[in-house]
């Protein structure tokens, strides 16, 4: 195993460079290969963390392109570059643990016999705690993130999970907002009040870099007039943060935050 090289898992937070923390950015660069797909590759060329296309020198990684339907077959490439002494970093945008693809390293590994294969997760900022952040402070209280694709659970444990988070109180932050979408909304509008505030936001943390066709955005809404925003609802760039009772709008003389208090304290409690 001394001659093995190592597997890293690197999340790239939104993408662009300075939304990395610098230990993705310095695996990035001093890999032997890095798996990313064009969007990443794009993010990552944009300062230098990886040259420009066409202008790589020797000692500059490999670039691979990465796609959903070559994941599986990219991850065995990557168990055997590293098997030949290659430090990998297989990019994952947000955070890998975060419905990204730090579980498929680990499913192959077993499935593949390849527990010889060293792997460190990087982690990186995922969508909620970006659009959090863009928004102000809805995350302050417990919260839970809950994924509304349907590819791998069926609608009807996403719609237990989404009844019980209403149920328990949970701020909610809605990933793969392109499915079920209005499907969930009323499932919580089931559980809590249609006043409680709701943020819909698109590529939090990448100005105008996304998919999105006008940038980074954020829109303020309730719950009982979420399902209506159907047009601020793009695709994997979406995510959408559903507030509790104790969350509130809050103005100053520059724009309109979602705050979550930590729980019935004032700032003498602090």
């Amino acid at each position: 195993m001394s001659d093995h090289g190592t597997l890293y898992v690197v999340g790239i937070g939104p993408g662009l460079p300075d939304q990395m923390t610098r230990r993705a950015r310095e695996v990035i660069t001093d890999a032997d290969c890095v798996i990313a797909s064009n969007l990443y590759q794009a993010f990552l060329r944009e300062d230098g963390t990886l040259p420009p296309e066409g202008e790589a020198e020797p000692d500059d990684p490999e670039v691979v392109r990465s796609s959903m339907g070559k994941q599986i077959e990219l991850t065995r490439e990557a168990f055997e570059r590293v098997r030949e002494g290659e430090d990998v970093a297989h990019v994952s945008g947000g955070d890998p643990n975060v419905y990204g693809k730090s579980d498929l390293v680990f499913t192959m590994a077993d499935a593949d016999d390849a527990t010889d294969i060293p792997i460190e997760i990087v982690p990186g900022v995922t969508a909620a705690l970006g659009g959090a952040a863009m928004m102000g402070a809805p995350l302050s209280n417990d919260f839970c993130t809950i994924s509304l694709s349907d590819k791998w659970r069926g609608w009807d444990e996403i719609e237990e999970k989404l009844r019980a988070a209403a149920v328990a109180d949970f701020v909610v932050v809605l990933y793969n907002c392109w499915r079920n979408y209005e499907r969930s909304i009323e499932v919580l509008r089931e559980e809590r009040a249609d006043d409680v505030p709701v943020g819909i936001f698109n590529d939090a943390g990448r100005g105008d870099a996304g998919r999105n066709v006008e940038g980074e955005t954020y829109t303020l809404t309730t719950l009982g007039d979420a399902a209506a925003h159907e047009e601020n609802v793009g695709g994997m760039g979406t995510s959408i943060l559903v507030g509790t009772h104790e969350t509130e709008t809050w103005r100053n003389d520059h724009k309109t935050h979602l705050v979550t208090p930590r729980g019935g304290r004032d700032v003498d409690d602090f």
